[in-house]
């Protein structure tokens, strides 16, 4: 093969990808990835959701076996099988999601899986840890880190390994400015030792504070890359937005609501894991759109608010009534409910049928002492037929169903408990356009039943058809609102990568 030459005759690309191709069934998600990264340079990758990074990285760990191309390690070929070669070739992820082992130590976390002395070990990492000036009690359990000091282990793994290519996948989204600053500082010193670094971030400012090149890449391929100095963040943003764009805004009716209408949820000055001081108010019959890219803090808000984690402050009302902190069962029993992001890991009964799936919520509703069989299918039957799930019957097993019919089933499910506030957390994700569109068609029927939706979607033109005023996050707090005419894909673009401009907003 050839190389594209870096700035010194002769320089072999420490990172060489060519023609990369991967699927997932039907759905090509690389298609045809060339990239060099060089001796000494910090490549900043980045994309909107979906765009094909992780996967991207997956491949390179040799998590995924791609059907075609090649990866090319200072010259050498990285063969497609396990991850442990590509660690041996000197490539390491530190991954947005800490991974570590929670019944062991700190420093058992970090040191496993090294061949040197525990000694000599144990030594390198008391002066990398000096270095960065990051003070990590090593003989605490990991189960008791918080997920900012997980994340600072696991970039202390990559590090101690000293790997030529050091990929680093969101690593300052937990982390405080001290803690970003130091990596900063970390990261100019790896690149002056030669190493290779790939930077992957939603984060348009540290992309001109780190990088020295920029590759972009949208639906599966790189669409742009060249060096940093080279583009502005403007550029950049421009490069996100799909194709076709033409700066319209998709034309749909949309339920305004008149002066004076009742909210049916608050929040005031809101904050847990992830997000910090959120104010907002939905009223009844009302789609707030809620946009952001991953790492945002849209997940962690609605957990909270359906009361999976815990709320550091500030207040949430339902109806004028103070919910904060209350326990799920209590929260879906005060009128709200939640359709999760992951239908697979955490929607779906897979193995129950079609109807135990849809009336799992209410089942208080149908029974006092044992379970109505004759209620749970007329109820089950009326969503079925409402929704047009496509089944052989309500007793078919839901994980024999498509993606969509399955989705419509979940969403089902939330409504069988009568809830005033609905939050669908990414409801077409994963879907065929079919689907989608008795999805959207759902939403629509819940805004004439008056009832409230939080639609969080990466979707942006999903945001843009359905929401009625939507907001963004960045970096865990609300970046931008907006209604009417405003409410564009280059205006929510811009304001999810942290980028405003205008009047807008």
């Amino acid at each position: 093969m050839s190389f594209e030459f870096g700035k010194e005759a002769g320089m072999v690309p420490m990172l060489s990808i060519r023609d990369i191709h991967k699927s997932f069934g039907n759905n090509e998600v690389l298609r045809g990835i060339n990239l060099d990264v060089y001796p000494g340079e910090a490549l900043a990758l980045i994309g909107g959701n979906g765009a094909g990074k992780s996967t991207l990285v997956k491949s390179i760990m040799g998590v995924y076996k791609p059907e075609s191309g090649h990866i090319y390690i200072n010259g050498e070929e990285l063969e497609f099988s396990k991850p442990a070669v590509s660690l041996n070739k000197g490539v390491y992820l530190v991954p947005q999601e800490p991974m570590l082992f929670p019944n062991m130590t700190v420093e058992r976390n970090v040191l496993m899986g090294f061949r040197k002395t525990y000694a000599v070990l144990r030594e390198n990492l008391i002066a990398l840890m000096n270095q960065l000036g990051w003070k990590l009690d090593l003989g605490r359990s990991a189960r008791t880190l918080s997920i900012a000091e997980q994340q600072l282990v696991e970039i202390l793994r990559g590090l101690l390994r000293e790997a030529r290519v050091l990929i680093l996948d969101e690593p300052t989204s937990a982390l405080t400015f001290d803690e970003v600053n130091a990596l900063f500082k970390i990261i100019e010193n790896l690149k002056q030792k030669n190493i290779s670094i790939v930077y992957i971030t939603h984060r348009l400012n540290e992309v001109f504070m780190i990088a020295s090149h920029v590759a972009l890449m949208k639906d599966g391929i790189i669409t742009l890359q060249g060096k940093a100095g080279e583009f502005t963040r403007e550029m950049l943003v421009k490069g996100l937005l799909p194709d076709d764009y033409s700066g319209r805004k998709f034309e749909a009716k949309k339920t305004r609501a008149p002066a004076g209408i009742r909210p049916v949820f608050e929040l005031q000055h809101y904050s847990g894991y992830g997000f910090e001081d959120i104010n907002i108010t939905i009223h009844e019959g009302e789609v707030l759109g809620l946009a952001g890219v991953v790492g945002a803090g849209r997940t962690e808000l609605a957990m909270t608010i359906f009361g999976r984690d815990s709320v550091k402050s500030g207040r949430a009302l339902l109806d004028s009534e103070d919910i904060t902190g209350l326990r799920t069962r209590q929260i879906i029993k005060k009128g709200i409910n939640y359709v999760c992001e992951d239908r697979f890991l955490n929607g779906i009964f897979r193995t129950t049928s079609l109807a135990g799936n849809i009336t799992s919520s209410c089942l208080r509703l149908l029974s006092l002492f044992f379970l109505s069989f004759v209620s749970e299918r007329t109820l089950a039957g009326k969503y079925v037929k409402d929704f047009r799930i496509k089944t052989a019957g309500i007793e078919q097993e839901i994980g024999s169903l498509s993606g969509g019919n399955q989705q419509k089933a979940v969403i089902a499910r939330a409504l069988t408990t009568n809830p005033h506030l609905v939050i669908l957390d990414e409801p077409t994700r994963g879907i065929d356009a079919g689907a989608r569109g008795d999805i959207y068609a759902i939403i629509n029927e819940l805004k004439t039943r008056n009832v409230a939706v939080l639609l969080i979607s990466s979707d942006i033109e999903e945001i843009v058809e359905l929401s009625d005023r939507a907001i963004t996050m960045f970096q865990g707090h609300i970046k931008a609102e907006f209604q009417g005419e405003d409410i564009t894909q280059d205006n929510i673009m811009r304001a999810s990568f942290g980028v405003i401009h205008g009047d807008a907003v």
